[in-house]
């Protein structure tokens, strides 16, 4: 279990000032509670002692002054802890999201694709959530618990050891051996309900995504039942679950209760030694011992389902990169840009068919190539061996005749921009969807861009950089989207740009503009277009046809 969550636990070290000042606001409401309830009983019970006859004599405003500041400092108190311990675990959570995503950023292709996309959401989402319970659920409850445990046996033991070693002993029997019970009994319920959650969102993401192929070859009502079998069993886990827990808090409300009759029996049996007020104090002190139990139960309840996702979560964050970048690479020029494939070959993991066998061809700088080919022949897959996006399995690619791989990384991204088949565009504004290719740009240098991709009728609007785009890029056309993909790389200014069907969807027309612009702004620069159609437009150099795994120069 420790090997499982000492990575999470570890954590605390960068929040330990934060940790230590929840710890001890959690103290301070459980003392507060149980000072209130205790000085309340036995005010109480003075006050019924003295009668009418103590009107006079009893001190009432020393108690009732106690009572109420014991009742503003629980408030105050209580506010204090849930506000510094939950910004300190939304902070835990934050930090393991990135950290997560850190992680999760540089690895290949290849490894990206073991995980379907709403798993990775689920283990970004889900499972990081579940690891909250294990500071306010697991870590606080329990510290917590065993310290207020000795403050308990400290305040009752000045007034009798007898009652306040009871007192202890129960506490710490239940605080040790119930954790362990519910541990148990909702280990297998917590596994597999995280399992099945990371199940129905995988299935629920498939299912709405694939609503058009569903109903067109009357699919639904089965992956529908699939969904609402995957739903039931998740439901039903919950329940037992929330018996368990309604059976912890009945446990706990059993043990509070035999132990106030045996305070009771104890003080009692030696009456003569105490006022009967003291005895009330001592009865309401245990009473309030269910603040200090009532979590303790849940928190490993859980456990099983913190377990999980810890695993879960430690499978991520564990793996390497399998495409590893050095870091200090190699230098070039860095305006000038050539291409050489040297004997490429290439087959996808586990895969037995090739995708290319011996691919060898050059490209000059300045050079414009369209790369041709019939569906799924590899075309983008070549494009993304020049990324360093896949490895090849045998030979080498060389730019500026320097091996691909001696790049460091941020030195191959600045050598050449990729205009995507499908261009995204963000829920954000137009200035701030252009500047990923540059972050730097000036407002100028923005509006420039626009004007050249023919993008100067966005800058009309009152609002102008500002202009909402929405998500997807909803208030665009296509032609539009594709337009901003291609300022994006303009602002980005390198030596080497590689496209991916930037025509593809359009009408004739628009795709005439698209070439015409692209033919414009990419002078002098070294162009890679990968193509259906307009292998004989005058904007090309060359035509590379890609079939039957070999190249072949048109």
């Amino acid at each position: 279990m420790l090997k499982i969550l000492s990575p999470y636990i570890k954590l605390y070290s960068h929040y330990f000032a934060m940790i230590i000042l929840g710890m001890v606001l959690v103290l301070v409401a459980l003392a507060a509670s149980i000072f209130l309830l205790s000085l309340s009983g036995w005010f109480l019970s003075a006050t019924a002692f003295v009668g009418v006859a103590g009107l006079y004599t009893f001190n009432y405003m020393l108690p009732a002054a106690g009572v109420r500041g014991a009742a503003i400092l629980r408030t105050v108190s209580r506010y204090f802890e849930r506000l510094v311990n939950h910004d300190t675990t939304f902070k835990i959570l934050a930090y393991l999201r990135t950290n997560a995503f850190k992680k999760i950023l540089p690895l290949s292709a290849m490894q990206i694709a073991q995980y379907q996309k709403a798993d990775l959401l689920n283990r970004f989402i889900a499972d990081i959530d579940h690891l909250d319970h294990l500071y306010l659920r697991l870590f606080v409850p329990i510290v917590s618990g065993l310290l207020t445990t000795l403050f308990i046996y400290l305040a009752i033991g000045y007034f009798d050891q007898t009652i306040a070693l009871v007192i202890t002993v129960i506490l710490l029997m239940a605080i040790l051996v119930i954790p362990v019970i519910f541990y148990q009994a909702g280990k297998q319920i917590g596994a597999q309900i995280a399992a099945q959650q990371s199940e129905y969102r995988q299935n629920l993401v498939s299912y709405l995504q694939g609503q058009a192929e569903l109903t067109l070859f009357n699919a639904k009502p089965r992956y529908r039942a699939q969904l609402d079998t995957v739903e039931q069993r998740w439901l039903d886990n919950q329940k037992k679950q929330a018996t368990l827990l309604s059976l912890a808090t009945a446990l706990i409300l059993l043990i509070i209760g035999l132990m106030t009759l045996l305070i009771i029996y104890l003080a009692a049996d030696g009456i003569s030694q105490y006022d009967s007020p003291i005895i009330a104090l001592f009865i309401f002190v245990g009473l309030a011992c269910t603040e200090i139990l009532a979590p303790i139960p849940a928190a490993f309840l859980f456990l099983g389902q913190v377990l999980t996702s810890a695993q879960r979560m430690n499978e991520l964050m564990k793996q390497q990169p399998d495409i590893l970048f050095p870091q200090h690479g190699a230098k070039t020029e860095p305006n000038v840009c050539s291409i050489e494939f040297n004997n490429i070959a290439f087959a996808y993991p586990n895969q037995p068919i090739t995708v290319f066998e011996a691919i060898s061809f050059n490209i000059k700088h300045g050079e414009h190539v369209a790369l041709v080919g019939k569906t799924g022949c590899g075309k983008s897959t070549l494009l993304n061996l020049i990324t360093r996006t896949w490895q090849p399995t045998t030979g080498k690619i060389y730019l500026n005749k320097v091996e691909i791989s001696q790049f460091d990384e941020p030195t191959l991204r600045n050598m050449m921009a990729v205009i995507p088949q499908v261009i995204t565009i963000f829920s954000d504004t137009l200035r701030n969807n252009l500047l990923i290719g540059h972050p730097q740009a000036t407002d100028q240098q923005l509006i420039d861009v626009l004007k050249s991709v023919e993008l100067e009728k966005l800058l009309t609007s009152d609002n102008g950089l500002e202009l909402w785009l929405g998500e997807g890029g909803r208030t665009l056309s296509g032609g539009e989207k594709r337009r901003i993909g291609i300022a994006r790389a303009l602002l980005h200014n390198a030596p080497l740009t590689l496209m991916d069907e930037p025509t593809e969807s359009l009408d004739n027309q628009t795709e005439q503009q698209i070439l015409a612009i692209i033919k414009k702004c990419y002078q002098g620069k070294t162009v890679l277009m990968v193509t259906h159609r307009l292998t004989d437009h005058e904007m090309f150099d060359h035509t590379f046809v890609l079939d039957n795994k070999h190249v072949s120069i048109r």
